[in-house]
């Protein structure tokens, strides 16, 4: 649970932060540095909608229209893309984004990170980077909906089912 004791303070949010490319560094469990080759994290809202629909695609969703993707964008409360950036060549290789009540409630949605790139830790970046700055807003109760193929992933990094028991229900147009 160290992972989760980081978010667990309260800090004013900055808003003017994170709104250009910063290079990716991460820490391992040693405490070494890892330093992604050409990645960069952003969370500005100025996301390609192409590129966001090359991603999914490159991860088998289903395709989703455009007009929808951009009005869900405009929606978020937080964006995270993950950019690999090499001379004049840039290409979206991770993404998540998180809407919120900005009292209580967050959940994260469209969390997907390019295949060439799964494996090395950019996932939990992204889940990271969430957190942190729904935690810096104070938002204390963060849920997402996961496949079953990626529980394990999602509980690695703290999550668990509703210790109340409650069921989650949906409601579907027939």
């Amino acid at each position: 649970m160290i992972f989760w004791k980081n978010f667990f303070h309260n800090s004013s949010i900055n808003n003017s932060s994170d709104k250009t490319f910063k290079k990716l560094l991460l820490l391992d469990k040693n405490c070494n540095r890892i330093e992604f080759q050409d990645i960069y994290v952003s969370s500005t809202n100025n996301v390609n909608l192409y590129e966001l629909e090359q991603l999914c695609d490159s991860v088998g969703w289903v395709k989703r229209p455009l007009k929808k993707v951009k009005i869900a964008l405009k929606n978020s409360s937080i964006i995270v893309s993950l950019v690999q950036k090499n001379d004049s060549h840039k290409r979206l290789v991770g993404f998540a984004r998180a809407t919120s009540d900005s009292g209580f409630n967050a959940t994260i949605w469209d969390v997907v990170i390019h295949p060439d790139f799964q494996g090395i830790g950019l996932g939990k970046v992204v889940i990271h980077q969430l957190i942190k700055q729904l935690r810096q807003a104070d938002i204390s109760t963060i849920t997402l909906f996961a496949e079953p193929d990626v529980i394990s992933f999602y509980k690695k990094l703290g999550f668990i089912k509703d210790p109340d028991g409650v069921k989650g229900m949906f409601w579907y147009p027939r």
